[in-house]
Parts: structure tokens; sequence; C-alpha cells
């Protein structure tokens, strides 16, 4: 074919084009007044963790994740958002939502307790992974928070493409194939995410005590990495040495499935050792590489929505791909609700070239290429002078991160264009300013935040959260909006009450069942 896929985007869209359908997940520590991770229970105010839509928590009980919706505009979403964080806000009492994404002060794995789902054996089975997360690697890591991107796009546009592309495939699969295609590229530019909004190039001392790392002092209870980007993403942060055996494939979703199946599947010795009880009560769900799916930590996943107790991999073979869930954002602390307007708007920009922009198969080479670029940036990725590998050849990573730039700016033309405004062009300015003068960059602004507060990472991080706490309070909630919080608070306690009424097989046995299915 000889037209490329960039040119038959332009000729289909040029009548039709219904944009992305997008949602945000967000994490975020509870603090006590004096910025130590809360040891209280989730409030009963923002309802069950188990069943709310909106809000739950992560791997601690102090670990909130707020969710909205799908949406089809980042500020529709991002008022949703907001709504969320604001009702979370007024329903805190004396305690603070931090702002960062490295905690606050810890003492230990023993202050970050881990997150309760209440007494029915699905609540139960999530508690229990969390403590298989806990003997395997501690709980220091899984103190830390970030931003989930969801991106899709529907199937109006899907169908337009497959013909655009004289494809016979089903469109499930099709549709799969697609995001896949966007994955490997996204694979091989997802460095330029962690120079752009890598924003956690400090930690509190606490985090790091007793640990060995290269970090340099900034003050007495603060660390930082002199070039870093993203501490959360780099050695200190997620990672996982039995992981680093699983070479999981992102080319197509049977190699991505497969590999993750024999995951779940091969025994790990160390687990083998630990056991799956303790004193008679379950510490982890089994002794395999991975306990769920879940485990494994990737900068992005295909994703399908599950129902109550199916699978991921299940979800994802009977009914394909739905949609890409980008996870290697830091929360910007800057921002009240932790993303802001340019930076989803550049994320969709992005996504889209990758789907648009040539993509063959990433093989064993290029797979430890492309994770040394990441990891590269990750730490040192304020250094000037850092080479990248693309395309077989090194270069400055400022010179990568510009050529990328200019690459999106004939597209980001386009979709203004066909929204009949300037979205995309000014989302893409605003990157390009990071690159222009690298004192914009997230990573730099904390820094030097910090550095003209004459605080540390602890009063810094507790200081902004402060700010957003009032700001978020002081635009309260119209009555209707609180309302309905206040409905969704009391169905899902109510949901959760009636499960565990319901219970009446023994966790042992649902557990079972579950690792058989």
């Amino acid at each position: 074919m000889g037209e490329s896929r960039h040119q038959l985007f332009q000729q289909f869209t040029a009548n039709q084009w219904a944009g992305f359908r997008k949602g945000v997940e967000k994490e975020g520590l509870r603090v006590d007044r004096n910025g130590f991770i809360a040891q209280t229970p989730h409030p009963r105010l923002l309802g069950s963790t188990l069943t709310h839509p909106r809000i739950t928590t992560d791997y601690s009980e102090a670990l909130l994740e707020l969710i909205t919706p799908v949406f089809d505009t980042t500020r529709g979403m991002l008022d949703s958002l907001r709504d969320t964080h604001r009702f979370v806000q007024c329903n805190l009492g004396d305690e603070v939502f931090w702002a960062a994404s490295m905690p606050c002060e810890l003492d230990g794995d023993a202050s970050i307790p881990i997150a309760e789902y209440g007494t029915a054996n699905i609540g139960r089975l999530k508690h229990v992974y969390r403590q298989g997360l806990a003997v395997r690697y501690g709980r220091m890591m899984q103190s830390i928070a970030g931003a989930h991107y969801n991106l899709s796009l529907p199937d109006s546009f899907w169908r337009l493409w497959q013909d655009a592309l004289g494809n016979q495939q089903s469109l499930q699969d099709f549709k799969s194939d697609q995001y896949f295609w966007l994955i490997r590229n996204f694979r091989r530019r997802s460095w330029m995410l962690m120079l752009l909004f890598g924003a956690s190039p400090a930690l509190d001392a606490s985090f790091v005590a007793g640990v060995r790392h290269d970090l340099s002092r900034f003050g007495d209870d603060t660390w930082y990495g002199r070039e870093a980007t993203s501490l959360r993403m780099g050695d200190l942060g997620y990672h996982n040495n039995a992981q680093a055996s699983l070479n999981i494939c992102f080319n197509e979703l049977k190699t991505y499935t497969d590999t993750l199946f024999r995951a779940i599947h091969t025994p790990w010795p160390a687990y083998e050792k630990m056991g799956t009880r303790r004193d008679g009560e379950f510490i982890q769900i089994n002794t395999s590489v991975l306990q769920i799916e879940n485990e494994y930590y990737s900068a992005v996943r295909p994703k399908r929505t599950t129902e109550r107790g199916e699978k991921p991999i299940q979800a994802l073979e009977s009914r394909g791909v739905e949609y890409i869930e980008v996870r290697c954002l830091d929360l910007d602390p800057f921002s009240p609700v932790g993303v802001n307007e340019s930076q989803i708007d550049f994320l969709d920009l992005f996504l889209l070239d990758c789907l648009l922009s040539d993509s063959p198969r990433i093989d064993d080479d290029e797979c430890d290429r492309l994770d040394d670029n990441y990891q590269d940036v990750v730490a040192r990725g304020r250094n000037p002078d850092l080479t990248i590998c693309r395309s077989g050849e090194r270069g400055r990573v400022g010179d990568a991160a510009i050529a990328l730039m200019d690459r999106l700016a004939p597209l980001a033309e386009q979709l203004d264009s066909l929204n009949g405004d300037s979205t995309y062009r000014r989302a893409l300015d605003d990157q390009r300013a990071k690159l222009d003068d690298p004192r914009e960059l997230p990573s730099a602004k904390v820094l030097e935040a910090m550095e003209a507060s004459g605080m540390g990472h602890r009063e810094w991080g507790l200081e902004m959260s402060r700010q957003h706490q009032q700001t978020l309070r002081g635009e309260g909630l119209s009555p209707d909006v609180m309302a309905a919080f206040d409905k969704m608070t009391a169905d899902s306690l109510s949901e959760q009450d009636e499960m565990e009424q319901a219970e009446n097989q023994p966790f042992g046995e649902f557990l079972e069942q579950y690792l058989q299915s």
C-alpha cells in the first residue's frame, strides 16, 4: 500500500472524527496533620473501597485511588476528577491528601497499613494479594502514588480505520492488533513521557532508611537525584527481580497473555519457601512468579473491563483489548488533582501518533535498548549530554525529544482543524517549552520550589498538599453533586453488606476455585 497510515487517517477523518475516549485513575496517600502516613481506617464517609465506583484504595489503607468514568473530552474528565477530589477533601477531617508521588514520612513497613476490603471472599482475595506484595517486596515501594491514564478510540473509528486498511479480521481481533501496534511504539517512545512529566526527583529520608542508594543529600530529611526525572520509576521505586526473568512480550495479544499466564503458573523458589500461609493465615495467593496479572509492573498495559471475579487474562482473551492504560505518570504536585489539561491533551496526541506510525515487532535486542533508554531518562534525564539509542543510532536525548515534537506538529494541526480550535497545538507548545528551557521540566521545578522555600521533601509536600486542600474545600460542591456522592457512598456500603451477608463459602475453597479458573 503506497499511502502511509497518517495519510489514510487524514483522508477518512476529514468528514468523520469522533475523538478519544478517556479516563484517569489517580492515587494519593492520606497523611496526618504532621505529614506522617495515616494510620486510620478508610473514612466511612467515602463509602466501601470494595464497591464504590469512584473512590477506592490501592495497596495501602492510606493510599486512596480516585477513578473517573469514561469521557470524550479532557475538560469533562478533569471536572469529574476535581469533583471527586472536592468530595474526598470535604470528608478527610484533619487529614491531608498527599500531593507528591514519593511518599510522606514513613517508619518502615509496619507504618504502612495494608488495605482492607471486608469479609466477602472477593474482598479477602484483594487483601491477601496485597499481603503477598508485602512478603515478596516489602511495603515501602507500595506506598508510592501515580496517575494512570486510560485511552481508547470508539468503534466508529475502528470500523473506518479497518476499511481504510483493507483489513478482513473480526473487529475484536483488529482492535486488539491495532492497540498492540500502538503499544509497541509507546514502548519505543515512553522515555519521552519520563522527561516531560517525571516529577519525583526527591524523596523523604525515611523512604530509604537502611537502604543503599546513590542519591545526593538535599537536606536533613531529604535525598534527591541530581539529574533524575522520576525516582518513582527508578530502582528505588517499582522494581522486581523475579519479574526480570519474565520477558513479557508486547508484540501481540496472544504472546502477551501467554507469557503472563506462564508467569502466574511458574513457581518461584523464594516464594515457595514462604508458602501461602503463616500461622493459619493466608499471606499470598500462590507461590508463582506472579500471584495475578496486576502484579506485573509495566509502563503500559492493554486492558479490558473485567466482570466481578473474572481475571484480566480471561477478559482479554474472550473480548479483546478495550483500552490502553498508561501507568508511568508521576503525580503533578503543582496540580490540586495530580494531572493537568495540557498534559492529557499531549498524551492523546502522543498515543494517536503511536498508532499512526510504522510499528515493526520488537525483538529481544530492541527490547533491551528500549528498557535502557527508559531507565537512563528516569535516572539522568536532566543531563543535557545524556544520549539514548533510536533507530540503531545514539543521539542526545534533547535532540531526540525535539525531533519527536516536530513529528507530532502536523498531527496536532490536523486534529485542531477537525475540532475547530487550537487545543493540540497549545499542548505541543507547552511541552516544547520544557525542551527549550529545561528549568521548566517538572522534575527541575520541584527541586527549584523546594530550594526556594527552604523546605525538604516532607515539609514542601505537606505545604503543597495543604494548599490544594484549602483550594478544593473552598470551591465546595453543588448540592446535587454532593447528593450524588452521598448516594454512591450509601449504595456502596449497602452493596458490600449484602455481599458479606450472602457469603457462605469458606475462603480457602473460594481461593482454590479462583486459582483453577
